[in-house]
């Protein structure tokens, strides 16, 4: 009697192990795993080099503008010099999401660009463009104020959209993105504090706590 519910004990220990690992099997094949925590960081740490930068050159700016300096506010230079540089940030994050991932994927025995990536890219990339364009029009009507917090809400938008088909710790990312977003919303002056906030410090926070939860063992 006591062998028989050993037995059955057992073989329900091997059924509920066989489940897990059936949903791991099914988790592993809908959601992308790839993504590494060390992007986020280095993420974050581009985007605060950026922000230094640019406050930097308004600095400069306003000071030629003391002096008397004419030409000092030329606008179309003033903004062409911005979008360089957040094209600087973003190639350099952009590079290194690559890099980190790929190299996370290699040591998984996974290939980076498969069906659940690609979902990842689609559902991130659609609130991505959207607030590009809308960042554009802003910046062609001289709105120039509104664009921080533009960026940090479409940002947060898709985030969340893309975290279904990733870990859901990046849905809470994009939610603290959309809150800073509107709350810089309301405090137009300091769009890029906010802006080194969003795209900085809690994409550092962010990715240490992903490698942490779960590159840290590995």
């Amino acid at each position: 009697m006591f062998q028989s519910a050993f037995n059955m004990t057992k073989e329900n220990a091997e059924h509920l192990e066989a489940i897990q690992d059936i949903r791991q099997m099914m988790k592993k094949s809908t959601r992308f795993l790839s993504l590494s925590g060390l992007s986020g960081v280095f993420a974050g740490i581009f985007a605060l080099c950026g922000a230094v930068v640019a406050y930097l050159y308004l600095n400069s700016i306003y000071h030629s503008l003391v002096r008397g300096e004419e030409g000092a506010l030329n606008r179309n230079e003033i903004y062409i010099n911005f979008i360089l540089i957040a094209a600087v940030v973003l190639a350099l994050s952009i590079s290194t999401a690559y890099f980190f991932s790929n190299r996370k994927a290699k040591k998984n025995g996974q290939t980076l660009f498969d069906h659940t990536a690609i979902r990842v890219l689609i559902n991130l990339a659609i609130p991505l463009v959207a607030g590009g364009v809308f960042c554009i029009a802003l910046l062609y009507h001289g709105a120039i104020v509104y664009i921080a917090p533009a960026m940090l809400l479409f940002y947060g938008l898709a985030l969340i959209n893309a975290s279904k088909y990733t870990y859901d710790d990046i849905r809470y990312f994009g939610i603290c993105e959309i809150i800073l977003g509107l709350i810089n919303a309301f405090n137009l002056g300091n769009g890029l504090l906010y802006w080194a906030f969003g795209f900085g410090v809690l994409h550092i926070v962010y990715g240490a706590t992903m490698w942490y939860k779960y590159e840290r063992k590995g």
